[in-house]
């Protein structure tokens, strides 16, 4: 960062502090795969925070969680689709789907029975079960948005079932460790900050308790620094390391609910936080647990990301602060576009391209640089879709209308392409082209 860059950050950083009387507030800034800046403000201890002093993460802990499940869809062993009752019998809730539990719309109760879990250590799997029972679903699975604590705790379960060791386990071997994020642990290790509340009618402290929550554990258990929240900051928005693949990672960022449902401004994808922001989309979590706040949030198509950590139970805005840290250096410092370079293309993919018609109406199918098609209407408005190569000239569609849907390409005898079969509508290179096999036929006495 420029220094005027850095000290409007840092400006920002000190004012949060002060405003919301954090005892200590750190943030960083990502971009492009790495951190490039990084701030921190109050005390810990009688020293200032370091890069490598840890804070509890809440729920950020959930987006874990929700990789690996991605993981496991990836490997075949589970479809999002399934119901958990395919996975971990003998629950009050089976009928829930997995990406049900993903997404917040399963409607399963927000926090587990009982006391409040954040607060006292927590029962094991038998018994969040047994405590969870018909009244546990309190909303059609599927009707709405409803966050669930105990959604992510059936899936941390559902993961250590699946890897046959407990889920921090398989978080350590499958995330942290190929990522570098050696500093992130289930309770805190070496230098880290005690969590407090702030009186709110005077300049006191009370410390909060961290206990284990045991089953509940997957919803928010686990601590780390700004060091490693900035690889997984960076890992949100794309560089994923060889822990999940783009495509994957992008069906997470893609949002299936929303929040507030008038304008909307936050969603959920599948374990994912998804929030538009003047004009961004960004993608990430928020976290609080007694005595911390965090939040890490990122733009994918700019890949400015930011990260804070607070020891305070309230009071500080701090998914504000996070997207107001990307709004300074999106404004100060804007993204360059990537550099344009040419690219290999098969000739019989180049041939593909060009002008085809959805009836009347004229479409350009491009090839992307990564080998992948766009189809869009000629003058921009309308449905407009990516294909990914399944092989033998046939693409799937990846968003918009038609997503998940199957484009074919169709030949003639010489293996010219006549035509697109997509969805059943035909797309010919002229107009209603009568060498096409356009359902219903083109009239005899063709254009008059």
């Amino acid at each position: 960062m420029l220094d005027s860059t850095a000290l409007a950050l840092y400006r920002r950083l000190a004012r949060e502090q002060s405003a919301g009387r954090a005892p200590s507030l750190v943030a960083a800034v990502v971009r492009d795969g790495e951190l490039v800046w990084s701030g921190a403000r109050g005390r810990v201890g009688d020293a200032r925070p370091t890069p490598d002093t840890q804070y509890r993460l809440g729920s950020i802990t959930k987006t874990m969680i929700a990789t690996l499940v991605m993981r496991l869809r990836d490997e075949g062993r589970l479809a999002l689709t399934d119901p958990v009752e395919r996975h971990l019998p003998g629950t009050a809730f089976g009928s829930a789907t997995i990406a049900q539990l993903l997404s917040h719309t399963s409607g399963l109760t927000s926090e587990s029975p009982g006391v409040w879990w954040e607060r006292a250590p927590g029962a094991d799997w038998a018994a969040l079960v047994a405590s969870l029972g018909e009244d546990a679903t309190k909303l059609r699975p599927g009707f709405k948005f409803h966050y669930s604590n105990v959604g992510f705790g059936v899936l941390g379960e559902l993961v250590a079932r699946h890897r046959g060791r407990p889920w921090f386990d398989v978080v350590r071997d499958e995330i942290l460790i190929p990522l570098g994020m050696h500093r992130t642990t289930p309770h805190p290790e070496g230098a880290h900050a005690e969590g407090f509340a702030v009186h709110p009618f005077a300049d006191v402290l009370l410390p909060e308790p961290t206990p284990d929550a045991g089953a509940m554990a997957p919803a928010g258990q686990l601590w780390s620094t700004i060091t490693d929240l900035g690889r997984w900051t960076a890992f949100l928005g794309g560089h994923t390391g060889g822990v999940l693949s783009g495509d994957t990672l992008a069906e997470m960022r893609t949002m299936n609910t929303v929040d507030d449902t008038e304008v909307w401004t936050t969603g959920f994808g599948l374990g994912l936080m998804v929030v538009r922001h003047q004009g961004r989309h960004l993608a990430g979590h928020t976290g609080s647990m007694p005595g911390f706040l965090a939040a890490t949030l990122i733009d994918p198509a700019s890949g400015t990301g930011a990260l804070c950590l607070a020891n305070a139970t309230a009071g500080v805005g701090i998914t504000t602060l996070c997207l107001d840290l990307v709004e300074i250096v999106g404004k100060r410092e804007p993204a360059v576009p990537a550099e344009w370079r040419p690219s290999t293309v098969d000739p019989d993919l180049l041939a593909l391209t060009g002008l085809w018609h959805w009836g009347p109406t004229p479409y350009l199918l491009r090839v992307q640089g990564d080998g992948r098609l766009t189809l869009n209407p000629a003058d921009g408005a309308g449905r407009a879709s990516r294909f990914h190569p399944l092989g033998e000239d046939r693409w799937l569609g990846l968003d918009g209308y038609y997503a998940g849907e199957t484009l074919t390409v169709g030949r003639d005898a010489t293996g010219t392409a006549t035509h697109l079969n997509l969805a059943t509508f035909i797309f010919s290179r002229t107009p209603y082209d009568p060498a096409a096999p356009i359902p219903g036929g083109v009239h005899e006495s063709g254009w008059r």
